[in-house]
């Protein structure tokens, strides 16, 4: 596995942080600007700039009144709702990667995605919590519900706890069936045909609903997601040669897995309360991520938030634009692109192998 190669070959590489992080920025601040330039109506750069010119710094551009709608009210907060889904659900990859020493290890396999698309159906159709529990509550608890009984099935058939990366992911599969076809259930049972066609396709990864508010939660979670992970940066390089040798370098086991694995399911439960469940950015991202610049979590962290948010922003803008007049779930793009990346990779690292 992927894994083992990288802990073998942890070391330095020669990336200055500042430098990745004005990277990062500059490259997040241009894939914002082609997010909101390129959709089914283009608009150009300069109406952009004056757009936002006018809303950030009380400038007077005369901007035609349909423009300053569409790239404020509409393309804005999407695409910034994209780049937060894309750098949360990366790392999240990152740290589940990390702690189960497992290359296949992501929410979407699982079953924390599925998790908290159940939990959110749950709120949103059958009306669980009697309208004081919110989307974003109710799909956090289904995460979290998701991987303890993955945990738990992981364990019952052998694992060790979280120790055996194989076994969870074998587990996380079934979980990941079982809360998929509970949503479906919900779905056909609970929802009208329109209510449900709405729902499926929120399922399969959209952003066409999202405005501000979206923002607002998005956001601080995956800021929040991000300082976490940057702060137990050392943990996450001691887990990467096993959790006894965690232990033996201080590192409190099972304080760090509970933190860093709550933190995971918050920003999945969050971004798919959002968008709905996305594949592949928690997979491929990270171990793009450490091609470029290696294992060490203190660089690979923010680099896995900067690649997976312009990511899924890149992705956003694909599928509003390659089919005329109709827009394809973000799903979809994701896992055309993700799927033969992975694939690639692990062509190369079984012949590296070999």
């Amino acid at each position: 596995m992927f894994m083992n190669n990288y802990s073998k070959n942890l070391r330095h590489r020669p990336w200055s942080k500042l430098f990745l992080v004005v990277a990062g920025l500059v490259a997040i601040v241009a894939a914002i600007v082609f997010g909101i330039a390129v959709g089914e109506t283009p608009i150009p750069i300069d109406v952009v700039y004056h757009v936002l010119s006018n809303r950030l710094l009380d400038t007077a551009f005369p901007v035609v009144p349909i423009d300053n709608g569409i790239v404020w009210n509409y393309r804005l907060p999407r695409t910034l709702v994209a780049a937060c889904c894309g750098a949360g659900l990366a790392i999240s990859g990152v740290i589940l990667q990390s702690l189960l020493r497992n290359a296949l290890a992501e929410p979407y396999l699982l079953g924390i995605s599925a998790g908290a698309s159940t939990g959110a159906v749950l709120v949103a159709i059958v009306g669980v919590g009697g309208g004081l529990v919110s989307m974003s509550v109710g799909a956090f608890l289904g995460a979290v519900l998701a991987f303890a009984l993955v945990a738990l099935l992981a364990h019952a058939a052998g694992g060790d706890g979280l120790r055996n990366g194989s076994q969870i992911v074998l587990a996380g599969i079934a979980g990941s069936q079982l809360f998929n076809a509970l949503t479906s259930l919900i779905i056909t049972k609970s929802g009208s045909a329109e209510q449900a066609r709405g729902i499926m396709f929120w399922l399969l990864g959209s952003l066409s609903g999202v405005r501000w508010g979206d923002v607002g939660l998005a956001f601080p979670v995956a800021l929040f997601g991000c300082c976490v992970c940057l702060l137990q940066a050392r943990a996450l390089d001691a887990f990467i040669f096993g959790t006894d040798s965690a232990a033996s370098l201080g590192i409190a086991v099972r304080r760090v897995q509970l933190t860093m694995l709550l933190v995971a399911a918050l920003m999945t439960a969050v971004m798919v309360s959002i968008v709905g469940a996305i594949g592949f950015v928690g997979l491929v991202i990270p171990h793009t991520a450490r091609m470029m610049v290696g294992v060490r979590h203190q660089v690979l962290i923010p680099a896995s938030m900067f690649l997976g948010a312009v990511f899924l922003i890149v992705a956003d803008v694909a599928a509003r634009v390659l089919i005329p007049g109709q827009v394809l779930p973000i799903g979809v793009i994701t896992a055309l692109v993700g799927a033969p990346v992975f694939a690639v990779m692990l062509l190369k690292n079984g012949r590296r192998r070999a």
